[in-house]
């Protein structure tokens, strides 16, 4: 089991929500098999958001998806994300 850790700031987390909601049908496709979704205490736009696939090689393989980046800049997300992937233990 892997799971991708993905932090960004987005400009309204209502609008970037939406958007998530939308592509789930992709996030299926590409083998997420779990998801969630944090927001800091204090600060709604600081997002959180795991997914977890099956394989390492799943996530990686998602991660190189032009839909994911795509789908991001659509959402609003301000900056650079932060994206750390990590193996269960």
């Amino acid at each position: 089991m892997a799971t991708l850790f993905v932090r960004h700031s987005v400009e309204d987390y209502g609008a970037w929500k939406k958007v998530y909601d939308e592509v789930a049908p992709m996030q299926r496709r590409d083998g997420v098999i779990a998801q969630a979704v944090y927001q800091a205490p204090g600060d709604p736009n600081d997002v959180i958001v795991t997914h977890e696939f099956a394989t390492t090689e799943a996530a990686q393989q998602f991660l190189q998806d032009p839909d994911f980046p795509q789908a991001m800049r659509r959402a609003g997300v301000s900056g650079e994300p932060i994206i750390w992937l990590g193996e269960k233990a």
